[in-house]
């Protein structure tokens, strides 16, 4: 019943916490879902006062901000994920930061490639929407096998790209998959595949999560695991719609 392709929403961090919330409000999915948009927002505003820092006339360089967001945003992510409870505090600072960084990444791409970041930040929102009418309408059902291919596939997407990243400490790069041409194009639209298809399993994740009875607090976990993934779809969209310019 807990098991999910996002592993911040594993089957065992959430062991016992309904247990534990006996008696206090319970969480809701549109609860979830508002608490998702409030984060959206916030990490608009980080990415927007990044943003403000580079000129459109020149391609911009890795600032002090994006650094700081970065580390702090995969920081606030580890404490997020071992103290669940604390998710209605960590989970706005990790969408600021995480926009911070988000829009220093976003105007190096637009001032290489002119044009596309509102482009993929539409196409995230829309598919985000999309796969939301998907899941309540049913036409795709979130059956234990379609879990386990999706998180088959999740896992090995992560493990490529932790060895691509140690190969290339070593300067040694994956030809072709990570460049324009046809297979570098290839494997970024599966991998929007794969991270859109996670959305349904987060969904599908809070709903069950709503249904058995967790606290109100977990509102603000099951949104800040949905950003998680949403950032990772954004990520892959940006560097999709930079392959064809290519």
């Amino acid at each position: 019943m807990m098991r999910s392709g996002n592993p911040l929403l594993g089957e065992k961090r959430l062991q016992g916490i309904a247990e534990s919330a006996v008696g206090s409000e319970p969480m809701t999915f549109n609860g979830a879902l508002n608490k998702t948009a409030m984060l959206f927002l916030i990490l608009l505003l980080g990415a927007a006062w990044t943003w403000a820092d580079f000129s459109a006339s020149a391609a911009p360089g890795f600032s002090g901000k994006m650094l700081v967001g970065l580390i702090g945003g995969f920081a606030l992510a580890l404490v997020t994920i071992f103290k669940m409870e604390w998710a209605r505090y960590t989970a706005p600072v990790y969408a600021f930061l995480q926009g911070m960084f988000l829009g220093g990444l976003s105007a190096y791409f637009e001032a290489m490639y002119p044009g596309v970041v509102i482009p993929a930040i539409a196409l995230t929102f829309g598919i985000m929407v999309g796969m939301l009418v998907t899941y309540r309408s049913g036409l795709i059902p979130v059956t234990q096998k379609f879990r386990t291919g999706v998180i088959a596939a999740t896992g090995g997407i992560a493990v490529f790209y932790l060895i691509s990243m140690g190969l290339g400490f070593f300067g040694i790069q994956i030809p072709f998959l990570f460049e324009g041409g046809l297979f570098g194009i290839g494997f970024s639209v599966f991998v929007i595949i794969i991270a859109t298809l996670n959305l349904l399993l987060d969904f599908d994740m809070i709903d069950r999560m709503s249904g058995t009875g967790m606290p109100r607090h977990m509102e603000w976990y099951g949104a800040f695991a949905l950003m998680v993934t949403l950032v990772w779809l954004y990520i892959e969209i940006l560097r999709l719609l930079a392959k064809t310019r290519e």
